[in-house]
Formats: C-alpha cells, structure tokens, sequence
C-alpha cells in the first residue's frame, strides 16, 4: 500500500471511529479501570474492562475527545478484546513505536486495522491523542488507581 492510499485510508478510519466509536460504553461487570487525561488537546477518558485470569474479556471506553484520540480507543478496544495481558502490552509497544517513530519502524501487515494510526506519526502534536487510551488501558491492567496524563 502506498503512503498515499495509506493516508487517505488513516483519515477514514479516524471519521468513521471517531463518529461511531466501537466499545464507547462502561463494561458491566468491569473488575478493572482506569482514567486518562490529555491537558494539551483536552482529551478525557476512561476505560473499563474485564480480566478473566490473564485474558481481557470485555473492554470498553467512555469520555470526550478529538477525533484521533477517539478513533484509537475504538480501534484499541477491538484490538485487545479476547486477548491475553501480554498480548495487549505487545501491541501497546508496536503501536507506540508507529504513532512516535512511524511506519518503517513496524511490521504493518501484523498490526492488521491499527496500522492506519501511522498517520498519525506526521503530526507530531498528534501522537499524545492517539496513544492516551493506550497508556489508560495499560494502567487499568496494571490495576492502577492514579489518573494517566499525557503530559
């Protein structure tokens, strides 16, 4: 795929999640959560989910953002549903290196739908909306109870 095509697929995904957030709810039953905050953008989320020994069986998210910040908390809450807490923290790593170091820094094709989020690596400014829900959700596995901030 072209950087072209890859950038015109990045802002559909972004519009598309962003206006029908997938998993934009409080998982019932939640046995962990976690809140995250972005002062430079005004993001605010938080996020739920279920851990079932070590595999995280419902997630969830709810809160106000940008559309970017939106976008990747509805395409990680699909991306970590039914997997293992090392398997959420491997992804959570292969992200952050594509939204910070870009899309040679990754294997793509692995990373199957979140590999739109490299667009977000040309907008520098960007980066601490598309990695917030990340870095909550990484908190809420680790049974955090301070707020994440971005800052």
């Amino acid at each position: 795929m072209s950087s072209g095509e890859l950038q015109d697929l990045y802002q559909e995904v972004v519009l598309e999640h962003s206006k029908r957030p997938r998993n934009f709810r409080v998982v019932e039953g939640a046995n962990r959560q976690a809140a995250g905050h972005n002062p430079l953008c005004g993001d605010q989320l938080s996020v739920t989910l279920k851990l079932e020994g070590d595999v995280i069986r419902d997630i969830g998210f709810q809160g106000q953002g940008c559309a970017i910040s939106r976008a990747s908390a509805s395409l990680m809450t699909g991306a970590v549903k039914d997997r293992t807490k090392a398997e959420a923290e491997a992804l959570f790593e292969k992200v952050h290196a594509l939204v910070t170091e870009g899309p040679e820094s990754v294997d793509l094709e692995a990373l199957g739908k979140l590999a739109v989020l490299s667009g977000v690596s040309e907008f520098p400014a960007r980066v601490k909306c598309a990695s917030l829900a990340w870095h909550t959700m990484r908190a809420a596995l680790e049974g955090r109870d301070e707020a994440v901030s971005t800052e």
